[in-house]
């Protein structure tokens, strides 16, 4: 990576600076050069130069410097000619790249130490080691978004994610998976959940438009200290596959408004079969055809109101209440009464769940 990093520096400073530059590795191999048939070329020799001096030296019509100052050099440049313009030059190009690559090896090593932290890969006490290591604040307002593809195409997850924040040290984009795209950004403290929400909308928006990708979004809750940011990443795990079982319309899922379904999905299966054995007579459930149902979900989303039910579904009051009075005689719950709904609600909830996951115990 340090070599296409170098090599897009030359390459930018290729016009400004009119004599051969380039970079050998820690093999004496040009891995970066203005001359692009160049690169792969061998430099022996030149190492063992600089192992005896802290300055330039100048072999074969150039000049050489390592990049980076005391015993701790991998890298060295070079500039064509032996005057003192090729040293002025070559010492410049030694304090930028060093510059450069410190900055993008500080980038690389927080995004890993991120990665390692949501994996549950480090200890809790190598957490704060490292972030002062890396002066990475540990007291931020973070919060995790699992970004899930659900196509292949010509660019990478990891880019398209990356293409919308780039170069940003608030955001981190990590890879978890070849479909999955786990993004850490800071957020303002007491960040309402619809503003995340739109955050969140905004990405699968962009990758649609932009890439012509299809992507469901699990969103984590916010944590203020970087060691709960695993907790975050588990939340939108969790918020993905509760979404999958109870809110399969919705691409964007967040843990906060996951409500009852979440309790649910944490339940034994065996204890929601004797949760619906308990609370309908045998094969009532079953017993209810596509119109009851739809019925049922329409009184639930307008409030247990009769009139707007009624209305939203286009038929009479009264044809009505002579379902809702139907459904009392198969099932025994009244749904206009706001306790039995509540059952029927979580029992159909309990259904789905059931019919989408395998026994567990």
């Amino acid at each position: 990576m340090s070599s296409r990093l170098f090599q897009g520096i030359i390459h930018q400073m290729r016009d400004t600076i009119d004599r051969v530059t380039g970079v050998i590795d820690e093999n004496g191999v040009i891995i970066a050069c203005s001359e692009l048939v160049k690169i792969g070329e061998m430099r022996q020799g030149v190492r063992e130069e600089l192992a005896y001096t802290t300055d330039s030296v100048t072999i074969g019509g150039f000049t050489y410097r390592p990049i980076g100052a005391g015993a701790k050099w991998e890298y060295i440049v070079f500039v064509e000619g032996e005057d003192k313009m090729a040293d002025k030059v070559a010492t410049i190009l030694s304090v930028t790249f060093a510059n450069i690559k410190n900055l993008y090896d500080e980038k690389y090593d927080k995004s890993s130490f991120i990665k390692n932290i949501i994996l549950d890969n480090i200890l809790p006490s190598d957490i704060y080691i490292k972030s002062k290591e890396l002066h990475f604040s540990t007291d931020e307002v973070r919060i995790v978004f699992l970004i899930k593809f659900h196509s292949k195409g010509e660019v990478l997850p990891y880019d398209m994610v990356q293409n919308i924040f780039p170069d940003k040290n608030k955001d981190y984009v990590i890879s978890v998976g070849e479909q999955d795209i786990v993004l850490v950004k800071e957020i303002k403290p007491n960040t309402p959940v619809k503003e995340v929400e739109k955050i969140a909308k905004s990405i699968a928006d962009t990758l649609n438009s932009e890439f012509f990708t299809k992507v469901s979004i699990g969103i984590g809750k916010p944590v203020d200290n970087i060691k709960d940011l695993a907790r975050s990443y588990k939340e939108a795990q969790i918020a993905l596959e509760v979404g999958k079982v109870f809110d399969t319309e919705k691409n964007i899922v967040s843990y906060e408004n996951l409500g009852i379904g979440r309790l649910i999905y944490q339940l034994p299966t065996t204890l929601c079969e004797m949760f619906l054995q308990e609370v309908f007579k045998n094969g009532s459930l079953e017993s209810l055809d596509r119109e009851t149902l739809m019925t049922i979900q329409c009184f639930f989303e307008n409030n247990l109101n009769v009139s707007e039910t009624s209305r939203k579904l286009f038929v009479h009051r009264n044809t009505l209440v002579y379902r809702l009075e139907k459904i009392r005689k198969l099932t025994g719950l009244d749904l206009r009464e706001f306790d039995h709904a509540i059952t029927f609600k979580v029992a159909l909830m309990v259904k789905r769940y059931l019919t989408t996951k395998p026994m567990k115990f």
